[in-house]
């Protein structure tokens, strides 16, 4: 069958290489616990969900006529997703820099894996994880160390104020406590 009857592409393994890439000049630092996240998650992908998928497409196909099989066409989309994801996971996993930020000597400097309590200007008090961008979850306290605030923060002393550009201006924040995990 000819390409262009379907929906996939020539391209499609190049864009999931650069899905998988990071800023030039950038390291994948991540800590200890976000690799082992993203290596359970292969895992999982590899030994559970991609051979279920594989029995319901291959159960699916002997039913004959495949041009309007949903279970066969759904099966073999998944089939792709599922790839697709592993393959992007396999290529993080080779370029991660896996950093223990229980071993920060300068435990009184905020750096990769510091968990930080500023105050902003209005009073509210914020506490943030600085993790790589792989294991990011804003809405957990979980920032990458590239986001603006991560990068406000870093290198800055417990008791330091530090300047936060926004788009309504700028912010200056506390930093109340700085925290790494215990050794």
């Amino acid at each position: 069958m000819s390409k262009a009857f379907t929906k996939e592409t020539d391209h499609e393994e190049e864009d999931e290489v650069q899905e998988a890439s990071l800023p030039k000049g950038l390291k994948n630092y991540m800590t200890l616990q976000g690799y082992q996240t993203l290596r359970q998650e292969l895992e999982h992908l590899v030994k559970v969900e991609r051979p279920e998928v594989v029995s319901v497409v291959s159960w699916a196909a002997s039913n004959g006529d495949r041009s309007e099989n949903g279970d066969y066409i759904y099966g073999k989309k998944r089939l792709r997703e599922i790839d697709r994801r592993m393959r992007f996971l396999t290529k993080r996993l080779e370029m991660a820099e896996v950093i223990d930020p229980s071993k920060q000597p300068n435990r009184d400097q905020i750096f990769f894996g510091a968990t930080v309590l500023y105050e902003n200007q209005e009073g509210v008090e914020t506490e943030v994880t600085i993790v790589g961008i792989d294991e990011a979850d804003p809405l957990n306290g979980k920032i990458s160390w590239i986001s603006p605030v991560a990068k406000a923060l870093l290198k800055a002393h417990e008791g330091d104020s530090v300047n936060l550009i926004t788009p309504s201006g700028p912010q200056e924040l506390l930093i109340l406590e700085v925290r790494y995990p215990e050794r």
